[in-house]
């Protein structure tokens, strides 16, 4: 489908049309946006709109980094929306000095979104294509901050989850969070470096107050990266704290079982000497041997616990 959004030349905003009647010369500027062309509307950019076949190339193929190339009349722009499932949908920005023209394979709800609102603001017509360019930016760079608070939600759950949880299942989510925080942070450096490459244009800053705009698109991308970053910081102090209770929790049984072991050790000894089968062993005839054997075992068994929790054994388990 392509659709078109125009400001004419006295102003008025103007949507849709046929493709083949536009005439620049009717308008201040214009914004045709290729939203999930067909086989039969995607060659128009070569036919009728007449771009480099690179800058085309890199449209209809596979998935690009974010980029910015400059050609004669206009810039190409490679750009980047994510989804709920933080799959990365490439956005492809064509900026001449009075026309955008968008490319996208898949639906990206923020361009919907940059569309109603330029249909819908009448300060619209007092803009130009350098504008609308960072209209379409900033809407896609405003689509991160929902997905970025929803995973800084999750990780605030599991931060404040009692001390000492600990679940299988929990480390899980928490490696799953920290793999789509990387994810995240890769996409929003990458357009980062995009934005600053912008700030550096003089195509897209022939005045200050355009500077300013991509000035504003630029620190947000620096606020996402830094809270990104600062929550894969969270991650990690999160999963050494996890580490570090298993393992205490680790040397606390293994400390049990080596006192257990510990004490039964002599015990065992006694057992094993008096369960031998030779025929001349004094004790076995003594009346009272079986009492004394477990009278000896009993004071071995409560004198090694007694001095075990002298020495502050059970201490801190």
């Amino acid at each position: 489908m392509i659709r078109m959004l125009a400001v004419d030349q006295q102003g008025q905003i103007r949507e849709g049309g046929p493709l083949e009647q536009l005439d620049l010369s009717d308008y201040r500027w214009y914004w045709v946006d290729f939203n999930q062309p067909t086989k039969e509307e995607a060659p128009l950019l070569e036919t009728y709109f007449h771009f480099h076949p690179l800058a085309i190339e890199d449209c209809l193929n596979f998935l690009q980094r974010p980029k910015l190339d400059h050609y004669t009349d206009y810039a190409f722009l490679v750009l980047h929306a994510l989804d709920h499932r933080l799959q990365p949908k490439e956005v492809n920005l064509f900026v001449g000095d009075r026309f955008v023209v968008s490319f996208h394979k898949s639906e990206v709800r923020e361009l919907d979104q940059a569309f109603e609102r330029l249909a819908q603001d009448p300060r619209a017509a007092d803009g130009d294509a350098n504008r609308v360019a960072h209209h379409i930016i900033d809407q896609l760079v405003d689509g991160y901050f929902p997905l970025v608070s929803d995973l800084e939600d999750q990780l605030s759950q599991i931060d404040d989850l009692p001390p000492g949880t600990s679940s299988p299942n929990l480390m899980n989510h928490l490696f799953q969070l920290r793999g789509q925080l990387l994810k995240l942070h890769h996409t929003v450096i990458s357009m980062r470096d995009l934005s600053y490459r912008i700030l550096q244009s003089e195509r897209f800053n022939q005045n200050k107050e355009n500077k300013a705009y991509y000035k504003d698109i630029y620190d947000h991308l620096e606020k996402l990266a830094h809270i990104l970053q600062m929550n894969r910081e969270i991650t990690a102090d999160i999963r050494d704290s996890y580490l570090s209770v298993n393992s205490y929790r680790m040397n606390a049984i293994m400390m049990t079982l080596t006192m257990i072991t510990t004490i039964f050790m002599p015990l065992s000894l006694i057992a094993g000497i008096y369960g031998m089968n030779f025929q001349y062993m004094p004790e076995l005839h003594w009346r009272y041997g079986y009492f004394a054997v477990l009278g000896i075992m009993a004071f071995i068994g409560t004198a090694m616990f007694a001095w075990f929790k002298h020495k502050g054994w059970f201490d801190g388990r």
